[in-house]
């Protein structure tokens, strides 16, 4: 199975890269599909390129802070989720929380930030719900084992239902976003840090119970309305350390190809509504972080053929700074490059939190202005945050 995958995957970089690397991150042709039945009504279905056609269309009349401000997530502390008006009232995109435990009445003070935005249109209200370690809101959301203990211990038909068993918790707290599962292949089992970003968070070193495990656990996010992000792309790995800390390599991009890319490969075939891309260098692709580099995009977009949202890893990392990086700037860099939605990490305080968003913003306004990055970019990157959780017509 994995041997297979490394030759569709082997072939798609040795004859179609370079033609991927011009293909811009744009929906396919078709927005709906026609059904006629045995009785002879049709029925018309919008599919997920139909929605994302729709919400450009709702995308386009807006001006450009507004826009700005879509692909712009606001770092909450939990504990202070009903300092975060502002952020809703503006338009902020997406609310990207933090801490270990939820005040009483969360989902309440979730859903009333929700009622606050531009049009009612829904942010995306993301954690890292991973299982065993990384885990948020531990009063209201009861997480599963480590993907490690889950990929030696179960298959993936328990995997799935421990997937949806999360999704249901997180979103009665008013969790519709989980920033997991962990798609990288990583052979050592240690507890994540400085010089491993992934250990117990891989659920395996072989790619195949990669591949299987982490596509069920996203599909029982999915099954229970939650929209899942896989990550790291194209994969962490065996890294030579922890991007939150400084600079990182992942493997070599022969290696990632011949394996690391197949759990990648089987969850976007499957489905999977979002990726994130990680912030370590590719050797062999990309000397800069991938969460930075057109190439990497480009190939997500191209030979993988994804189509759903993009965002980048933590713009606040070691890895990012290292390079001389503000949050703000690596914000442009990014957007530019093709992701949709741009993360921080923690801040000190709410304020804190809702400048460093505005920075982000006011940077990619500015570089429209200023004709470093185009409208149509920042258009396409603000419709995929909107179709991602939004219902539309059109």
């Amino acid at each position: 199975m994995v041997r297979r995958a490394s030759r569709t995957l082997s072939a798609l970089v040795g004859g179609a890269l370079a033609a991927a690397l011009l293909v811009p991150g744009l929906v396919g042709a078709s927005s709906t599909t026609t059904t006629t039945t045995a009785a002879g009504a049709t029925t018309t279905t919008t599919t997920a390129a139909g929605a994302l056609v729709c919400a450009t269309r709702v995308v386009s009349g807006w001006g450009l802070p507004r826009l700005a401000d879509e692909v712009v997530a606001v770092s909450v502390d939990a504990a202070h989720v009903g300092s975060y008006g502002p952020a809703a009232h503006a338009g902020f995109g997406a609310l990207l929380v933090f801490g270990s435990r939820a005040p009483v009445g969360f989902a309440r003070v979730v859903a009333r930030l929700q009622s606050m935005t531009p049009g009612g249109l829904a942010m995306l209200v993301m954690s890292d719900e991973e299982g065993g370690g990384v885990a948020r809101l531990t009063n209201l959301v009861a997480a599963p084992p480590w993907a490690r203990v889950m990929g030696a211990r179960w298959g993936p038909a328990r995997i799935r239902l421990a997937g949806e068993r999360l999704g249901a918790s997180m979103l009665a707290a008013g969790l519709n976003v989980d920033l997991a599962p962990v798609l990288d292949v990583d052979p050592r089992a240690v507890y994540p840090g400085a010089r491993d970003p992934d250990g117990l968070r891989s659920f395996s070193g072989v790619a195949a119970t990669v591949a299987a495990d982490g596509t069920a656990f996203f599909q029982g996010l999915a099954a229970a309305g939650v929209t899942a992000v896989v990550k790291h792309f194209p994969g962490l790995g065996a890294a030579t350390g922890n991007t939150d800390f400084g600079p990182a390599a992942t493997r070599p991009w022969p290696q990632l190809v011949a394996s690391d890319l197949a759990p990648f490969s089987a969850a976007i075939a499957a489905g999977a509504p979002a990726v994130m891309v990680a912030n370590a260098r590719v050797p062999g692709l990309t000397a800069e972080p991938a969460s930075l580099s057109p190439v990497v995009y480009r190939y997500l977009r191209g030979p993988m053929g994804f189509r759903g949202l993009i965002m980048t890893d933590s713009l606040s990392a070691g890895a990012i700074s290292a390079a001389g990086l503000t949050v703000s700037a690596a914000s442009v860099e990014a957007v530019g490059a093709g992701a949709d939605l741009v993360l921080a990490g923690p801040s000190p305080t709410p304020a804190a939190a809702l400048a460093l968003a505005r920075a982000s913003a006011a940077a990619l306004a500015a570089a429209v202005v200023g004709g470093t990055l185009p409208r149509a970019t920042l258009v396409g990157a603000a419709a995929q945050v909107v179709a991602t959780r939004n219902t539309l017509s059109c």
